[in-house]
């Protein structure tokens, strides 16, 4: 019986915190439309409409980017346990390591490292 004391208390402070932050936020959101604020960009007004669309050349660097930060996320935590794991967890990031250079070869034959 004590388990479901226990899950029901958490249940009710979750709702809680829930019903808390969205009253939090009615009495602090500004009050302004929505298409009368503009966004801020910097302190300017935006060139373009936010539902714009861009060019394909893009969607290459953007894969390239995420090819970057997909590796970091998964440096961090190896280099942590390098020492532990020895010679397999170095097999394994430059196997990693490997597969995302295929990504950057593709990127820079598909010409989304030429900047002009």
């Amino acid at each position: 019986m004590r388990e479901f004391l226990d899950a029901a208390v958490m249940l009710l402070l979750g709702v809680a915190a829930v019903v808390g932050l969205r009253l939090l936020h009615g009495l602090t959101a500004v009050r302004a439309s929505p298409l009368a604020a503009g966004p801020f960009l910097s302190g300017g007004q935006p060139d373009e409409h936010a539902w714009s669309r861009f060019h394909a050349r893009w969607y290459v660097l953007t894969l390239l980017f995420l090819a970057f930060d997909v590796e970091m996320l998964f440096m961090y935590p190896w280099a942590v346990v390098v020492a532990d794991m020895g010679a397999a967890a170095v097999v394994e990031m430059f196997t990693f390591l490997g597969l995302l250079m295929c990504g950057v070869v593709y990127a820079w034959r598909e010409g989304a490292l030429r900047w002009a």
